[in-house]
């Protein structure tokens, strides 16, 4: 019946064929695994036998919403896809939720409550619902006259927190009278978020001009940006980092006077050298960015945790303990045969 929604099973491989056909129909052609496994739940409306609007859900992240308006009001399908998929998350009680999509469909979703946080010549970045990111920065805590200090800012993953790390939040604490630290919050990691930011607390606690902070759900990782409407892997990367240096920019930073961020210079990864370019076009000159050099060892290695999270695999904790701090030397220690089951359940610990 038109405009009856019911579920997808993409399980179902001809449900799944008929859903990749109408999407590619739609100029929605990526469909690799690391967008697909993560999907939920997926809706669609039929007319006939002919599918012509769906949408799907992953976590609270709405995606593949793709409509076909011809012989019906303009709107009306767009509008009862994604009010269905809000109305299923509300049923799991989660009551916020974030779409990327388009640049030209952001106006869509802005029609019906959305409120776009950043876009870029590629791409919005949305959110619906509540605790929105005037909550989020309301609780994060400041310092007296903040907008009168120099304020610095670092986004770090810290899987974990390193030697290297350390080096990074040293530098801008000696240069600043308030530094934010911002972990990342992901569990794609081989240490949870709950762990790596313990150890990112743990790792600076005697600098007391340092903040660290949870990222939440704004200080996003680029690797967890979904990107199915893009075609390619460069444009992927590049829309990613895009909009999260604005919403860095253009949030985050000037709520909390934050007048420079920090980053370690990338000589390893092409990836991370990426985004570390994009920081530096988009930030400036309303956010600085300072790019400090790598730390090495004392055989001019450099410190990366790919290193420890490889040493840890390989049993070495001997020469981990050259590359972090004792407080993460000793969680390793006590936790070396967890992280090594989560090693060898198929956890990735290479990238960065």
């Amino acid at each position: 019946m038109e405009n009856a929604i019911v579920d997808l099973y993409l399980n179902n491989p001809q449900v799944k064929q008929q859903w990749r056909d109408f999407l590619t129909s739609l100029d929605i052609t990526n469909f690799n695994d690391n967008e697909v496994d993560k999907i939920d739940f997926t809706i669609g409306i039929y007319d006939g036998d002919h599918l012509v609007a769906t949408g799907s859900a992953a976590g609270n992240v709405l995606k593949y919403i793709g409509v076909c308006n011809k012989g019906v009001t303009p709107g009306a399908r767009f509008n009862a896809i994604v009010g269905e998929l809000v109305n299923q998350l509300f049923q799991q009680h989660v009551f916020h939720q974030f779409v990327f999509t388009k640049l030209k469909y952001s106006e869509s979703f802005q029609h019906i409550g959305f409120s776009e946080l950043t876009h870029s010549d590629t791409a919005a970045f949305l959110e619906n619902g509540s605790p929105d990111v005037n909550d989020y920065l309301a609780d994060l805590p400041r310092v007296a006259e903040q907008a009168s200090r120099r304020v610095a800012g670092i986004v770090m993953n810290a899987n974990p927190f390193t030697l290297g790390h350390r080096y990074l939040v040293d530098q801008a604490a000696k240069e600043n009278d308030v530094v934010y630290v911002f972990v990342v919050n992901t569990d794609a990691s081989l240490f949870t978020t709950a762990e790596r930011f313990d150890l990112v607390k743990a790792g600076v606690a005697d600098l007391t001009n340092v903040i660290v902070v949870d990222g939440g759900e704004y200080m996003v990782s680029y690797a967890t940006f979904p990107a199915y409407f893009l075609p390619t892997p460069d444009q992927t990367v590049r829309y990613q980092t895009t909009l999260d240096a604005r919403i860095f920019r253009n949030v985050i930073a000037p709520a909390l006077h934050i007048q420079t961020r920090y980053v370690g210079s990338e000589p390893v990864s092409r990836t991370t050298g990426i985004y570390n370019e994009v920081l530096q076009a988009e930030l400036p000159p309303v956010v600085g960015v300072k790019v400090v050099d790598r730390n090495t060892t004392a055989h001019d290695d450099y410190i990366t945790a790919t290193a420890v999270r490889r040493l840890i695999r390989d049993d070495d904790l001997e020469q981990v303990q050259a590359l972090v701090p004792a407080s993460t030397y000793d969680f390793i220690v006590a936790h070396k045969t967890v992280l090594q089951a989560r090693i060898q359940k198929g956890m990735n610990i290479d990238g960065n």
